[in-house]
Order: C-alpha cells, then structure tokens, then sequence
C-alpha cells in the first residue's frame, strides 16, 4: 500500500513532466520522421529556451513574452545548424554536435548577463515571478495546476503544426524529407525546407525548455544533456503502441506527447521499485533500445510465423 500511495502522489508531477518533454519529442519528430534528418541540437537548444526565458523575466519582461522570445532563440539555433548543412557541406549529424557545442558557452553567457562571466544556473521563484507553470501547484485542484494549461498548449500546437504541414509550404517540407531527389525535380527549394523544417524543430525543442525551467523553478545550462534521447523515446514510444491506431497526421503528433507521458510514468515506477537515480540515463537507453527492437522482433519472428502457419494450411 505504501508504494501504491507514494506511485499514485508521484503521477501529477510525471504527467506534467511528461507533457512538457512531449513538447520537445514533437519537435524531435519534425526532423527524425519528417525531415529525415540526425539533428543533435536539442540538448543545446532546450537549455537556450530556458535560459532565455529566466533571464528574460527576471529582468522585468511579460512571461508570455519571454516564452516567444525563448522559441525565437531556438530558431536561431536551427538557423546555424541548417546552414551548417546546407551552405557549408557539414553533415547534418556533425552540424547538430557543432552547434551544440556553442550553445554550451552561449547558454553561460546568456545566464551570466550582467555579472560580466558566465554562470551554469539561474532560479526563478514562483513567488516573485507570473509562472506559467510550476511543479508547486502540481497536486492542486484548481487552475493553478499546471496541467491544464500544458495541455491546452500542446493541443494549440498539435492544431498549429497540422494546419501548417497541410499546406503548399508544409507539403512541400514533407516531400523533402521523403525524397530530395524528387522534390527537387518538382522544382522545391530543398535546402530552404532543411532550413526551415530544423528552426521550426528547435523553436518547439526550446519552448519546452521555457516551460520546464519554469516549471523546476530554475534553468540550467547542462538542462538539455541527454534531450534527444529522451525525445527519441518518447517517438518510439508512441509509434509502436499507437502506430496502427493514429493514421492522421495529429494524431501521430498526439501519440508522441503521449509516449512522453508514458515514459516518465515508467520511470517514476522504476523510481519507486528502489532504482538508483544514478541508473536514470542507463534505464533511458534501454528503453529507447527496447522499442526500437521491438518493431524489427516482431517483422522478423513474429511475421513469419504466421506465414508459416498460413503456408502450411
């Protein structure tokens, strides 16, 4: 009964953990499923979001405010990334490490604004400071749950981004990511659409970030280390629990913020069961090695099985 209790008061703060990290799993999506593209960024990108965002509003600026300015910063960091690729012959995997790599000095300067040196970390307190979200209210019921408004946020998005990849611009972004040699035999700017399709990735990969220093009360400059693994999860998850279910484009967008959820669930069971918080990354890659292998079992031995079974008949 005690870890029933203590699993069913961890689930508010995993779901909204979860939803917040969905955010960037779809941006993880845009560029791992529809680009087609290795873009490594996000773990750079996701600590400019919320180092922008703190530093922003401790300065005085509106929070919605600092929140677009977060998502313009992790557009810019796409920017690079995409001209990495496309104007200077970088692969794209290498372009992500590289801009990466900057982020991590940038991220320092950007927290240490106005002290002259860089700093790894700032705090906001929701106490003194117009939260969108924070993990204090998490178990309330009321509109200070943060829950609610993660979800209307990402069901806004879900309906922003499956409006935009149906039209003329968003097609022709997916015809990139499907075939570059035909899109650009249909006369598409592929190189634009990399460009674009990266920003958009990163701006999302840096609106979670805003939301979760937020939330945790504090941005970090090492916050986005190991992200795209996590997203990479979450993608995986989604795809091979709800891949035969969700054929509509939004629905695929819903299935990742969901396996985001469902991956942290798992890991605040495992949590509860009495694993080391030391083991967090090592359980991460087996679960995302665990999915990814599932996909491929079941083609490989499941399938053939029952070809067998109809041969034979």
């Amino acid at each position: 009964m005690e870890f029933l209790g203590s699993l069913l008061n961890s689930m508010p703060g995993a779901v909204a953990q979860g939803v917040i990290w969905g955010i960037m799993a779809i941006g993880v999506y845009i560029t791992y499923r529809i680009l087609d593209v290795a873009d490594l960024t996000v773990d750079g990108s996701l600590a400019t979001g919320g180092a922008v965002c703190v530093m922003l509003m401790r300065a005085g600026c509106n929070t919605w405010v600092a929140v677009l300015c977060a998502f313009a910063a992790g557009m810019l960091a796409g920017l690079v990334t995409g001209l990495f690729h496309t104007a200077c012959g970088i692969p794209a995997i290498l372009a992500g490490i590289l801009t990466q790599l900057a982020l991590y000095s940038v991220n320092l300067r950007i927290l240490g604004a106005g002290t002259g040196m860089g700093k790894a970390n700032q705090a906001i307190s929701v106490d003194k400071y117009q939260l969108l979200v924070s993990q204090r209210y998490v178990r309330e019921a009321s509109l200070a749950n943060p829950l609610l408004l993660l979800l209307i946020i990402t069901a806004v998005l879900i309906a922003v981004l499956y409006w935009f990849f149906g039209t003329e611009l968003g097609c022709s972004l997916r015809a990139t990511g499907a075939n570059q040699n035909m899109a650009r035999a249909q006369g598409i700017n592929t190189n634009f659409n990399i460009v674009l399709g990266l920003m958009v990735s990163n701006g999302l990969v840096a609106l979670s970030g805003a939301l979760l220093a937020q939330y945790q009360g504090a941005a970090d400059v090492s916050g986005g280390r190991g992200a795209i693994v996590i997203g990479l999860a979450a993608v995986i998850i989604g795809e091979v629990i709800f891949g035969k279910l969700f054929r509509n484009f939004a629905l695929k967008l819903l299935a990742v913020s969901i396996g985001a959820v469902l991956y942290y669930i798992v890991i605040q069971v495992v949590l509860r069961l009495g694993l080391s918080t030391d083991d967090l990354k090592l359980l991460t890659a087996l679960v995302v090695a665990l999915f990814l292998a599932l996909p491929y079992w079941k083609g490989r031995y499941f399938t053939k099985s029952k070809a067998a079974k109809g041969g034979a008949v």
